[in-house]
């Protein structure tokens, strides 16, 4: 059985081990996202906002480069595509939703 995982390991050496602990996995429920970038890096805010209560919380920050982020964008496209494909079109209100908040600089929202 030794022979087999070792066996496993040497047909595929760009494999990574990933570890998930508890706390993370239980994630963290985001309803905005605010997107900001520099030359070197893209930033992505992951904000938690209440209904009738002005102030909000980033609950997660997530700092990538360039390249990572055009990775992100094609995987969660193509997942976009096979959760469409399965359940059905996502519903896009024709309203943008209306937060107040403003933190100023060239930023995105999804």
């Amino acid at each position: 059985m030794a022979d087999n995982k070792e066996k496993k390991k040497a047909a595929n050496p760009n494999q990574i081990n990933i570890e998930l602990s508890e706390e993370i996995a239980e994630g963290v429920y985001s309803n905005l996202a605010m997107i900001s970038h520099s030359n070197s890096e893209f930033v992505i805010d992951f904000i938690r906002l209440m209904p009738g209560v002005p102030k909000a919380k980033v609950k997660s920050r997530v700092v990538i480069t360039p390249e990572h982020a055009k990775r992100l964008l094609v995987a969660l496209g193509d997942n976009i595509n096979k959760y469409e494909e399965t359940f059905g079109p996502i519903k896009k209100t024709i309203e943008a939703p209306k937060f107040p908040i403003n933190f100023g600089g060239a930023i995105g929202e999804a």
